[in-house]
């Protein structure tokens, strides 16, 4: 029997991370798009996510929320898609899948909201700061291909969905290394079917 899964998104919020992993996959989805301050906070998907944010899966009657989990689970509910190394080669898998979850995530917000964290601070803050956290993923993604190693992964559509909006948006530092990170994610052909479909349902919720 085939695996239903929904995907619970709004084309412009995070959960466009959750269609790329969706597409990454190569399985069939039903999309619901639901609105800010309206269905996404609505009994129906209370019941869901009592968070009333997006994304959210619903896979086979169970739920996932939070995009850095998405990813890793989809990997995982679809082996056949290669999107997860051997578990015994995981290890930088899930170090920069969770980086991206927690130092970077934390440290590109505070920062975008002007928020400096005093030098006396740091080290009750997860992230030190902004430029450490910069600094740690330049070098690493400045020594290899993917956050993984030469293979991308379930951790890129997480890691690189962060890099690539980071450069749009500036909210990261312009570095070459991210540059050309972003520039080999874009080019993946479940990226471009992904953006695509979320860019027309962003126009047709404007229409």
């Amino acid at each position: 029997m085939m695996s239903r899964i929904t995907l619970y998104t709004n084309p412009l919020s995070r959960a466009r991370i959750a269609r790329w992993m969706l597409e990454e996959v190569g399985t069939e989805y039903e999309t619901r798009i639901l609105t800010y301050n309206g269905t996404m906070k609505e009994p129906a998907y209370l019941a869901i996510n009592p968070m009333g944010k997006v994304p959210a899966i619903v896979h086979d009657g169970d739920v996932v929320t939070e995009c850095a989990a998405i990813c890793a689970y989809l990997a995982d509910a679809f082996p056949e898609a290669g999107l997860a190394p051997p578990p015994a080669e995981r290890a930088s898998y899930y170090r920069w899948l969770f980086f991206a979850a927690g130092p970077l995530e934390a440290a590109i917000v505070n920062n975008s909201f002007g928020f400096v964290v005093p030098a006396e601070r740091e080290r009750s803050v997860g992230y030190g700061n902004f430029e450490h956290v910069m600094d740690t993923l330049d070098k690493w993604l400045s020594e290899n291909r993917f956050v993984a190693g030469d293979s991308f992964s379930a951790a890129d559509v997480y890691v690189g969905a962060q890099v690539n909006w980071g450069l749009q948006f500036g909210t990261f530092d312009k570095r070459d290394s991210f540059a050309a990170y972003a520039e080999r994610i874009a080019a993946r052909p479940a990226f471009i079917r992904a953006s695509k479909l979320d860019d027309e349902a962003a126009a047709a919720a404007q229409t």
